[in-house]
C-alpha cells in the first residue's frame, strides 16, 4: 500500500522505515512541526525518576540537561528507543499511551523517595500529571517543546490525492487527525478520502476526523506502533 505518514519528521522516518520493509510505500507529510524551546539547564534535584510522553519530549529534555543516570519511564517502544539512544541506561517502556504510563509509575514507584519530572511538550503537559498528584505523587513538568500545525497540506500529499496516488493514510494521535482533516477540507479533497483506509491509533484518533468519509476507518488494538502495524495487510498484491 502506498500511505501517508502524518507523523513529525524524526518520529516519521521510523515508521517509514518499517513500512519499507513490509513492502508497503510511505509518502512522509508532516502535519505539525516541533520546536524546540530554549532554556536553562534542568536541575532534577530531589527528582527519582523522568517521565516522557513522547520521544520529542525526550529529544528536547537532551538538549537541556546532561544527566542520564535516572531511571526514565517512557509511554511506550518509540520514546524508548530515543531515550536509550540519547544515552539512557535505566529506561521502563509502558507499551501505550499516557493512562499507561501513569498506571506504570504509581505501580512500581514510592511518592515518598521523590518527585516525579515530566519532559512535557505544550500539548501533553497536563492529564498525567493531574492522576499521579492524585496519587499523592509530586509531579515537576517544563514544556520544552511545541507541536505547531503546519499551515496548508504539504504539498507530496497534495500531489498523491489529486493524482489518486494513495490507498491509506496513518494517524497516531487526535490532534494530528484532527489538524490532518481541517487541512484536507481546507485544501477542497474531502472527497478523495473516499478510497482510502484510515488506520487509527485510538478510538479517539478515529472520531477526531470528524466528517471525512474514509473507506474504512481501522482502529489499534493497543495505543503504540507496533498495533498500528498489525493493522495493515501483510503481504502486498
Amino acid at each position: 500500500m502506498r500511505l501517508l505518514i502524518t507523523r513529525p519528521k524524526d518520529a516519521a522516518m521510523s515508521i517509514a522505515s518499517a513500512l519499507s520493509a513490509r513492502g508497503h510505500v510511505p509518502v512522509i507529510a508532516p502535519v505539525m512541526d516541533i520546536r524546540i524551546r530554549d532554556g536553562e539547564p534542568l536541575i532534577f534535584e530531589g527528582v527519582q525518576a523522568i517521565l516522557a510522553t513522547s520521544a520529542n519530549g525526550v529529544r528536547a529534555l537532551s538538549q537541556r540537561s546532561d544527566r542520564r543516570d535516572l531511571p526514565l519511564y517512557a509511554v511506550g517502544p518509540q520514546t524508548e528507543e530515543a531515550a536509550r539512544t540519547t544515552g539512557f541506561h535505566s529506561v521502563h517502556s509502558a507499551g501505550g499511551d499516557a493512562t499507561a504510563l501513569a498506571d506504570k509509575v504509581a505501580a512500581e514507584l514510592d511518592p515518598t523517595k521523590g518527585a516525579l519530572f515530566h519532559a512535557a511538550g505544550a500539548e501533553t503537559a497536563g492529564r498525567m500529571g493531574e492522576t499521579l498528584r492524585a496519587q499523592n505523587f509530586v509531579v515537576q513538568s517544563d514544556i520544552l517543546y511545541d507541536a505547531l500545525p503546519v499551515m496548508k497540506l504539504p504539498d507530496i500529499a497534495e500531489n498523491a490525492f489529486r493524482e489518486n496516488l494513495l490507498e491509506g493514510v496513518l494517524l497516531f494521535s487526535p490532534r494530528t487527525a484532527k489538524i490532518f482533516a481541517n487541512l484536507v477540507l481546507e485544501a477542497g479533497l474531502a472527497e478523495k478520502c473516499g478510497t482510502l483506509h484510515a488506520f487509527c491509533i485510538s478510538a479517539a484518533t478515529a472520531a477526531a476526523l470528524g466528517s471525512l468519509k474514509f473507506a474504512r476507518v481501522a482502529v489499534a488494538g493497543n495505543p503504540n506502533q507496533e498495533a498500528m502495524l498489525a493493522l495493515l495487510p501483510k503481504e502486498i498484491d
